[in-house]
């Protein structure tokens, strides 16, 4: 098989580096399986942590080599440490409690109180798969979870995804209520909606257990733990389940870049060493974030966190996993500042291999645990081979973030007046990509969301938004910002490389930021939620943003437009013209902000042609310019449109 190399040719100067960096992988994957598989090998969340044995009784262990004492402290002993409930080391750092079945019962709260050379403290069980937050002194505990009855699978998982539509959402603020919202909230309300908006695919943020909710879940405590803040483990599985009947994939945003520095929640000075899963000293530290960074040359670090990988397949039937901060696992500096111009930067000394191996190990497990399983990396440093395949010289990831797309969107809307836009630069932003390596591309996530930033719809209207939104209002700023809401979603989504992402609400221009309860908000949550109910009423224009993206993303997945690459047809900068095709259709953009063009001729495919989607049209609040599903024959290889100012419109060959 040829490898990255044999057709960059960029890429050949650099082929020794490859060469290593490819033999360092299977070299690690045989020190971990031999010649097994890695999924056989990694089942340290089956041996660490607490775990009913078939006699009833109970067995708990845990990884704690600089530790001289160990208690099991909680509610089954009144939080006393006591000699019944004192683990007892048994070899390689690892100790050992086993008590009788009516030691422990389903649901009580319990920790550890480890003691190390010259301290001691209280820990969370760094497997811990249930942990919850007291309400009052927000204190967080392990719990345990063994009900009568386990989750009895309905569905199968959703099958292989090669082109994924992504809805990615976040649990706690999918209601629109002001509140913390649950899965069931999600499963009953939000899951239908993505459903019939025609996503395939769910990518769901902040499942890990993180001590601070504003963190987003990006700073994460028991990471086998999901966050007890939104419900049950079953009722987790009920919504994954579910998502399975409706033929949605489920793919989890897993951070393994990075640990909460907290000691009391997290693995920060867990037995009082410093370097116990992480690097020791600075480079133990994030200095951006302010959390803890993974030793990933260590084995117990790649056990921990591979096994984790497998957990998550294995508990709750995820389908893949959106791997998160990859850019600051992959350099030393974290990639903080810094411009990557050049293959010499993914190839030189400010490249952990260790990390490059771990990820490459953690893509090697996914598709051995299933092979219709996916993931994508979240990079902006563009490092060559991180999305290519591993017998290539590559890393893994079946997908990677096409990140610099949403930040041209904003540089584009921020500093150029329409006039100056150019479709050329358009065109090549948007369709520049590696053709080795498959990417996600999207108009904003969650990201442009937050308080600080602002989404699209905010960037085209500003404070229009407030006054104007409403069907009958006759406001320019809101008229362009409609308009091009919708033509940026759909030339983004059209000349998506393999895959297009949206996160949840953005479809109909959900107004505001998202601002989590924090004391410089007086703990609110009006801006931590999601007003559904504005794209409902026939009066107020959101909603007719919303019937836009469900069908232009219905049309995506039907027509299967992301299994063909697209091909230009035409780049008019005076007239601010942009059309290509794409499988069986015709995709034509005019940005112009005033010029409207009759009997537009260009070269396209031989064939009659009729119109599928029109973004001018009044069921997408536009002003119905162009007659519905008119036909055009292509006469002498050329074919002849009328662009109104400010649409796009989709033919397909008849």
């Amino acid at each position: 098989m040829k490898m990255i190399y044999d057709s960059d040719p960029y890429l050949m100067p650099f082929r020794e580096a490859v060469d290593a960096r490819h033999g360092r992988i299977l070299g690690m994957k045989r020190h971990i399986a031999g010649d097994g598989l890695l999924k056989d090998a990694v089942n340290n969340h089956m041996y660490y942590g607490l775990h009913r044995c078939d006699d009833g009784s109970w067995i708990f262990r845990e990884w704690a080599p600089n530790a001289t004492r160990i208690y099991l402290i909680g509610e089954c002993n009144n939080w006393k440490r006591t000699d019944a409930y004192a683990l007892k080391p048994v070899g390689g750092g690892n100790w050992e409690l086993v008590l009788p079945a009516f030691s422990l019962s389903h649901g009580q709260l319990y920790k550890l109180f480890i003691e190390w050379p010259g301290g001691a403290g209280e820990r969370i069980p760094s497997y811990a798969v249930r942990t919850v937050q007291d309400p009052d002194t927000k204190v967080f505990c392990a719990q345990v979870w063994a009900p009568d009855e386990s989750y009895a699978w309905k569905h199968p998982h959703a099958g292989k995804r090669p082109h994924p539509m992504i809805y990615e959402c976040h649990i706690g603020m999918s209601s629109e209520e002001e509140k913390v919202a649950s899965f069931e909230d999600f499963r009953t309300t939000v899951l239908p909606k993505v459903k019939r908006l025609g996503y395939d695919t769910l990518q769901i943020m902040a499942l890990q257990e993180h001590p601070y909710y504003g963190s987003f879940g990006y700073q994460v405590s028991s990471f086998y733990a999901l966050s007890s803040r939104f419900g049950t483990p079953e009722e987790f599985k009920r919504l994954v389940d579910d998502a399975h009947g409706k033929g949605i994939a489920v793919v989890m945003d897993i951070v393994h870049s990075h640990s909460v520095d907290n000691e009391a929640e997290g693995l920060s000075l867990f037995d009082g060493r410093d370097d116990l899963y992480f690097y020791s000293g600075p480079q133990g530290r994030h200095p951006a974030w302010g959390s803890r960074c993974f030793d990933y040359g260590k084995d117990e670090t790649k056990y921990f966190l591979l096994s984790n990988v497998k957990y998550w397949m294995e508990e709750y039937h995820i389908d893949g996993f959106r791997f998160d901060g990859v850019t600051s696992m992959l350099y030393w500096d974290h990639g903080l500042g810094k411009d990557f111009v050049g293959y010499e930067n993914y190839f030189n000394d400010g490249v952990d291999e260790n990390a490059v191996t771990y990820l490459a190990l953690a893509n090697i497990l996914v598709r051995e645990m299933n092979p219709n399983a996916f993931t994508i990396a979240e990079d902006v440093s563009g490092m060559a081979g991180l999305a290519a395949p591993l017998e290539k010289g590559g890393v893994g990831f079946d997908f990677r973030m096409s990140m610099g797309v949403a930040d041209h969107w904003i540089k584009w809307i921020k500093t150029l007046s329409d006039e100056q836009w150019s479709v050329g630069e358009i065109w090549w932003q948007l369709t520049n990509k590696r053709d080795d390596e498959k990417t996600i591309s999207y108009a904003e996530c969650h990201d442009q969301a937050l308080v600080g930033d602002k989404t699209l719809i905010f960037r085209l209207m500003d404070k229009e938004m407030y006054f104007s939104m409403n069907k009958e209002s006759k406001n320019p700023v809101v008229d362009r910002g409609i308009a091009l809401h919708k033509m940026i979603r759909l030339v983004t989504a059209a000349t998506a490389g393999d895959g297009y992402l949206n996160f949840m609400g953005n479809e109909f221009g959900h107004p505001e930021w998202i601002d989590f309860p924090r004391e410089g908000n007086g703990w609110s949550y009006a801006h931590a939620r999601r007003q559904w109910s504005l794209a409902e009423p026939d009066y107020l224009r959101y909603r007719y943003l919303r019937n836009f993206d469900r069908d232009m993303v219905h049309l995506i997945r039907q027509e299967r437009i992301l299994f063909a690459k697209p091909r230009l047809l035409v780049q008019d900068e005076e007239k601010k013209i942009l059309i290509f095709s794409r499988g069986n259709c015709i995709f034509a953009f005019n940005f112009n902000a005033a010029g409207s063009f009759a009997g537009y001729g260009f070269e396209a495919p031989e064939g009659e042609w009729t119109g599928i989607l029109d973004s001018d049209a009044a069921v997408y609040d536009g002003f119905s310019r162009i007659s519905a599903s008119e036909r055009h024959l292509t006469v002498d290889g050329r074919l002849y449109l009328y662009l109104p100012a400010r649409t796009v419109q989709v033919l397909k060959r008849i």
